[in-house]
């Protein structure tokens, strides 16, 4: 059985971390240019659509496909699934709980990039933890100042006027956090919800500083079958 692990996720690198040894190749998209290695066989890059990865499936012999990407990579999560159920080969998404509010969290839900818009007020500073794929959609956030962390120097400037880029590699304690954005003066932070304990540092940081906070809901979970815990996707591998 040669088992297809769809990565880019510190949760992928775990498990990762725990295939190691055995007949397992990992993929990564290529988002970060330099990501940090993986214990087993990864390629690097794109399939090139459907039948790119159709035609990978067969040519390796993948025998079932563990997807362990980042929960808002909806698109690659939904392609695969309906790939493997016309090949009829198992699949199964690694869907990590999402982030729920605690006591003195000031989170608002917005379903698109598009409405933070709608919410924040010109003038203010905003930090988008969201990353640079998605970062044309807040074109519209005209007269705030808007900072994007991302891990890779940009190549191009930024796309829209009143931005700027703020390089900076995961993880990130809350003391960095807090640092940066009381250096930074930020008034509201955007976040996906990405879930995990790693990332969850800015909200407890922004927490502490009485920062708003947009979160951008989760895509609505497909029909194919995902778990939420580490142990039941290696129980699920076990089980092949």
């Amino acid at each position: 059985m040669t088992l297809l692990l769809l990565a880019g996720t510190g949760d992928a690198r775990r498990i990762a971390q725990r295939l190691a040894g055995a007949d397992v190749i990992a993929s990564l998209a290529g988002a970060t240019r330099d990501p940090v290695a993986l214990p087993i066989p990864t390629r690097l890059g794109g399939f090139g659509g459907e039948a790119g990865f159709r035609d990978f499936l067969t040519a390796h012999a993948i025998s079932a496909v563990l997807d362990a990407t980042h929960p808002y990579a909806h698109r690659i999560t939904a392609r695969s699934a309906r790939i493997c159920a016309a090949l009829g080969l198992p699949f199964l998404q690694y869907l990590r709980p999402g982030w729920v509010p605690e006591v003195g969290d000031n989170w608002t839900e917005i379903s698109r990039e598009e409405e933070a818009a709608t919410l924040i007020p010109t003038g203010a500073t905003v930090f988008l933890g969201t990353g640079r794929q998605t970062l044309d959609r807040f074109a519209n956030l005209t007269g705030r100042r808007v900072i994007c962390r991302q891990i890779d120097p940009p190549e191009g400037p930024f796309p829209f006027a009143g931005g700027e880029f703020l390089l900076g590699r995961p993880p990130f304690s809350v003391a960095d956090e807090l640092a940066l954005f009381d250096r930074l003066k930020v008034d509201w932070l955007v976040v996906k919800n990405a879930g995990g304990e790693a990332s969850h540092t800015k909200l407890t940081a922004a927490r502490q500083l009485g920062i708003p906070v947009l979160m951008i809901a989760r895509p609505t979970p497909g029909d194919w079958p995902h778990v939420a815990s580490i142990e039941s996707a290696m129980e699920w591998v076990r089980a092949l």
